[in-house]
C-alpha cells in the first residue's frame, strides 16, 4: 500500500509539473505576441498606412494650401508636397481644414496625423511635437496701408497702435516678445487674411503677415491693393508638425530628402516662387 501511495504521489508530482512547465510555455509567446502588438499599436506609420490616407491638418494659406479661383483646384506648396509624399508611403491625402489656434489640439486628439501648412518651427512647438526637417524659409513682415508705410517703417510707432495677427501663430510670438510691437494694441484673429480685413477696414493699423502669403495676397492687382509690406520682422522656417516621438515623421523626413535630392522640391519652390530650406 505505501508503495502504491508513493507511486500515486510522485505520478502527480510529475503531472503538476507539466501542466506548471506548459503554463510556463504559454506565457512567453503570449508576451512576445503582446509586445509586437503594442509596438504596432503605437506607430502612427503602421496606423497611416493601414488607414490607406493620411490626415492632414491645414488652413488656407496662399501659396501653401489654397484653392486656386480659376480652375476650383485646391493647390499650393505644401498640398502638392503633401501629395508627393502619400505617393511615396503609399496612402491618399485627407486634406482637414482646421483653426491655427486649435492645431496641437486636433493632433493629440488624432483628427489630424500631422500640422502640414507653412508651420513656423520655435522652441515651443520642438518641446510639444515632433517637427520635420525644415524645407522653406520664410519671413514675418509688417503689412499697413500703402499711405503709412513710411510711418510704420519704424516700428516705434506702432506704439499704443492696433496690430492685428493671427492667434497661436509665430506672428504672435515674436511680437509679444518685440520692445515696440509688446506695446501696441495687439489683436488676434482666426485666420491671416482676417488681419489684413482689419488694416483694410481700418479698424487696424497694421498686421503682422507670413511674406510668402503676403506677397501673394497684397498689392497691385489683388483685393488688397492699397496695403504693401513696410518692413521686415523676423526669419523663420517651417516645418510638418506630428504628435511626439512619432515614427511617420522619421519616415516623412526620409521622403523628403528623396525629393529635394531628385529635383521635385526645388521644381515646386520655384513654381510657387518660395525659397528652399538650406
Amino acid at each position: 500500500m505505501k508503495a502504491k501511495r508513493l507511486f500515486s504521489l510522485l505520478l502527480a508530482g510529475v503531472m503538476t509539473s507539466t501542466l506548471l512547465a506548459g503554463c510556463g510555455g504559454n506565457d512567453t509567446p503570449a508576451a512576445s505576441a503582446s509586445g509586437a502588438s503594442s509596438s504596432a499599436a503605437d506607430s502612427d506609420l503602421a496606423k497611416v498606412q493601414e488607414a490607406g490616407k493620411l490626415k492632414i491638418g491645414y488652413t488656407v494659406y496662399d501659396p501653401m494650401n489654397y484653392t486656386d479661383p480659376d480652375t476650383g483646384e485646391f493647390t499650393g506648396f505644401d498640398t502638392e508636397f503633401a501629395q508627393a509624399v502619400c505617393e511615396k508611403l503609399g496612402v491618399e491625402p485627407d486634406f482637414i481644414e482646421i483653426v491655427w489656434d486649435t492645431k496641437q489640439i486636433e493632433l493629440e486628439g488624432g483628427n489630424i496625423d500631422c500640422i502640414w501648412n507653412g508651420m513656423t518651427i520655435t522652441d515651443d512647438l520642438k518641446a510639444a511635437m515632433s517637427i520635420s526637417d525644415p524645407y522653406v524659409q520664410n519671413t514675418q513682415v509688417v503689412v499697413t496701408k500703402t499711405e503709412n508705410k513710411d510711418t510704420y517703417s519704424d516700428y516705434s510707432n506702432l506704439i499704443g497702435k492696433t496690430v492685428a495677427l493671427e492667434a497661436g501663430s509665430a506672428a504672435q510670438s515674436v511680437a509679444e516678445e518685440d520692445e515696440n510691437l509688446s506695446q501696441a494694441n495687439l489683436v488676434t484673429v482666426s485666420k491671416q487674411t482676417d488681419a489684413l480685413l482689419e488694416v483694410k477696414s481700418g479698424t487696424a493699423d497694421a498686421a503682422i503677415f507670413d511674406k510668402t502669403m503676403a506677397e501673394n495676397m497684397i498689392g497691385e492687382g489683388t483685393d488688397f491693393a492699397d496695403l504693401t509690406i513696410c518692413g521686415v520682422f523676423h526669419e523663420e522656417q517651417y516645418g510638418i508638425g506630428f504628435r511626439k516621438d512619432s515614427d511617420l515623421c522619421d519616415k516623412v523626413n526620409e521622403i523628403m530628402a528623396e525629393l529635394k535630392s531628385d529635383g521635385t522640391l526645388q521644381a515646386l519652390a520655384d513654381k510657387y516662387g518660395l525659397t528652399l530650406a538650406e
